[in-house]
């Protein structure tokens, strides 16, 4: 499959449907931040984005504690959820994850994800990173999960943290992975937080 760069009077792709319950999220552009991170992770995982789609709903504490109480059994605000279409993980650690095909359908479902505004905004300023900057990280993390990958097993954890920095560096983005990316008031607890992002 070739990848191209849509032309200049294409419309453009809407590979992630954004939902904002919480509107400080619209303030902050995040739809296009996950238009652009979505498409990052699949062109550098060599799939079409044109043809996959990921829902994404942008919240506050309240509401994603709601959900990971629901979803994993966890009553308190997380930064990032993400419910995989399919089961694609690697069978043994640090391998790839069975990537999804395209439907001959159309557009293939890769899941939904929910990013909370309260603690996205909490870790950014701890960490001295532009909110934009750690909500794109997050948004290339959450889908990371729906294509498989995790960071339950320690060899899995840094397939996946390779693949962030890569994808950040594609967006012109510092390594969140990096101590000296940032200013230098991010401290140990926050790259922490950031290696946690789930």
């Amino acid at each position: 499959m070739t990848l191209t760069a849509p032309e200049e009077t294409d419309p453009p792709i809407m590979l992630v449907d954004c939902l904002t319950e919480d509107h400080r999220w619209d303030a902050l552009g995040l739809d296009p931040l996950a238009q652009a991170a979505a498409r990052a992770v699949l062109i550098r995982l060599r799939l079409e984005p044109s043809v996959y789609e990921i829902s994404l709903l942008g919240c506050n504490n309240a509401r994603i504690a709601e959900l990971n109480a629901d979803f994993r059994g966890k009553p308190q605000p997380t930064n990032v959820l993400s419910w995989p279409s399919d089961e694609r993980g690697a069978r043994n650690p640090g391998d790839m994850p069975h990537l999804p095909g395209a439907s001959a359908q159309g557009e293939t479902e890769l899941g939904d994800i929910a990013i909370a505004w309260e603690t996205c905004a909490a870790e950014a300023l701890a960490a001295g990173k532009p909110l934009q900057d750690h909500a794109t990280h997050l948004l290339v993390h959450g889908t990371l999960h729906l294509l498989g990958f995790d960071h339950e097993r320690e060899a899995d954890a840094a397939l996946m943290e390779e693949l962030e920095s890569e994808i950040m560096a594609q967006l012109g983005l510092p390594d969140p992975y990096a101590p000296d990316s940032y200013a230098a008031s991010a401290s140990p607890a926050s790259d922490a937080a950031a290696r946690a992002a789930d």
